[in-house]
């Protein structure tokens, strides 16, 4: 079962791009489930399927809701297809490709990189031929992105955080993909090259705030700068082709997913607190139920 920032902002009142979780409802998310028994005749009794009826521990599931995947023709882990090959891993790929629009020689920052969508989003731009950076909240989590690839990193508690970046990325960054928002945000503001680009993911770090905002978002305009917001949901044309290029490159070891594991239904409140605390896991926080 998959944990995600995502469901935080789901616990709020309030206009949002998807509707709030009901109270004294069952909370709901992705989920990979083994069939134990089928009526439908186009899924089978031992297959696997991807669903939407996470955080319980069997589910009925209309078929048109059952999502088939294949770990073992794919070569992958079940849990590949919540992280790397999951919403996660489609959406590092169209935030970089189809909205940061990177460009091999140029310098990216990414936030949050020790995450389920940051550390696939740096591999995927290093592939590319991008020279990265990354943030994350523990220096555990910092020789992570190292170990996987990334030119610098840097743990964010740490403070001045534009003059981490700075040293980092000494002649600027041309792309942010930003999944925290606040001082990061501002941070890279200050590091940005002219006619750069932000794309906007998530900014976990105002979620629980009720004034968020870096001071310094006149940059903005002094730099050119252009920032998109997205929702993956709105590239699900793209699924499609995010799988046949990500899918060898998970199963020959060109993509690492790092996971967190839980155990236990009973596990996950908490697990979605450390994912909003930051620094307790790294990559893609699994529940195995």
């Amino acid at each position: 079962m998959s944990v995600d920032p995502y469901m935080r902002g789901r616990m709020s009142e309030g206009s949002s791009y998807a509707p709030p979780y009901e109270l004294d409802a069952p909370m709901h998310g992705s989920a990979i489930g083994l069939v134990e028994e089928s009526r439908a005749s186009e899924v089978k009794r031992g297959a696997f399927v991807r669903h939407r009826r996470g955080w319980r521990e069997w589910a009925n599931v209309p078929v048109q809701e059952a999502e088939p995947v294949e770990p073992d023709a794919d070569g992958v882990a079940p849990s590949a297809y919540l992280g790397a090959l999951g919403m996660p891993g489609m959406t590092a790929w169209v935030g970089l490709y189809d909205v940061a629009e990177i460009r091999p020689g140029e310098t990216i920052f990414i936030s949050a990189a020790g995450g389920a969508v940051g550390s696939i989003a740096g591999q995927l731009a290093k592939l590319a031929g991008l020279r990265v950076v990354g943030s994350a909240g523990t220096e555990k989590k910092v020789q992570t992105l190292r170990d996987l690839g990334f030119d610098a990193s840097f743990d964010y508690t740490a403070g001045d955080i534009a003059g981490r970046l700075r040293h980092a990325a000494p002649a600027g960054i041309d792309c942010y993909f930003d999944n925290v928002g606040g001082d990061q945000l501002a941070g890279a503001l200050e590091c940005m090259n002219p006619f750069g680009r932000i794309a906007a993911c998530g900014m976990i770090s105002a979620y629980n705030v009720s004034t968020p905002g870096p001071s310094n978002l006149s940059l903005i305009v002094s730099k050119k700068l252009t920032i998109r917001g997205f929702i993956v949901g709105d590239f699900v044309h793209r699924e499609p082709i995010f799988r046949r290029y990500l899918t060898p490159l998970v199963r020959d070891g060109l993509i690492f997913a790092p996971e967190t594991r839980r155990e236990g239904i009973e596990a996950a409140p908490e697990a979605l607190l450390d994912i909003l605390r930051g620094g307790r896991h790294t990559g893609k926080m699994v529940i195995d139920l």
